[in-house]
């Protein structure tokens, strides 16, 4: 598993993360956001687009850091992942952005095929594994990202879920709108390998809408 090194120490916009354009517009009808499945110790993930970017944003409640990092994504040139201390609590802001320009550039499909962190089938996937890349951060051990033809998904992990060796599935929302998958992952027969898992749907539709908007910053 490769360990990347910090890019560089910077304080993230906490205003900008969570004030930007949500990727897919919300259902018409009554005012309100559909119920994500609650993650013991997280507070999200929410899923927003800034510029050309998909920027997964959650906060871990019981993991403290003293100041922010940044890390590169292997194999995606364009896209990292910054951790934070929360300004609105004691915890971890994880903010991941993902470039349109990566996800929709080719070659990510090439990567080896790979399931869940410990070998356990990926939930919601005939072949129960995607091309992926695996790596670790600090006080986050066996990340994952995965792309499919119409998926793309993160593996964080999470302790703490108390749900025994049992992955549970729900639909994950963004406003009204369902727009993928998120698991809740319990521990393997090691003990190990608890997490969050989200997938996101890249469907023609969805698609159609994110390629526009890359195109926009060739």
């Amino acid at each position: 598993m490769k360990n990347l090194l910090p890019k560089r120490v910077r304080t993230l916009t906490i205003a900008l993360l969570f004030t930007s354009f949500t990727i897919f517009s919300t259902s018409c009808g009554d005012g309100g956001s559909a119920k994500n499945i609650q993650i013991p110790g997280v507070i999200g993930p929410k899923v927003t687009l800034l510029q050309d970017n998909v920027l997964i944003s959650m906060v871990f409640e019981n993991i403290h850091i003293q100041g922010g990092l940044r890390y590169n994504i292997p194999k995606y040139n364009n896209s990292y992942i910054e951790i934070s201390p929360d300004l609105q609590s004691d915890g971890t802001l994880m903010a991941v952005s993902v470039s349109l320009q990566d996800v929709f550039g080719g070659g990510l499909d090439q990567l080896d095929p790979q399931a869940l962190p410990g070998g356990r089938p990926l939930p919601g996937v005939a072949s129960g594994r995607l091309p992926a890349v695996a790596f670790t951060i600090e006080k986050f051990k066996n990340m994952s990202f995965y792309l499919g033809p119409k998926v793309f998904g993160m593996f964080v992990p999470v302790k703490g879920l108390n749900i025994g060796g049992s992955i549970v599935t729900a639909r994950f929302y963004t406003g009204k709108t369902r727009t993928g998958n998120i698991s809740l992952v319990g521990e393997d027969n090691n003990g190990e390998n608890s997490g969050l898992l989200l997938m996101l749907d890249m469907g023609s539709s969805t698609t159609k809408k994110l390629k526009k908007v890359a195109k926009k910053f060739d």
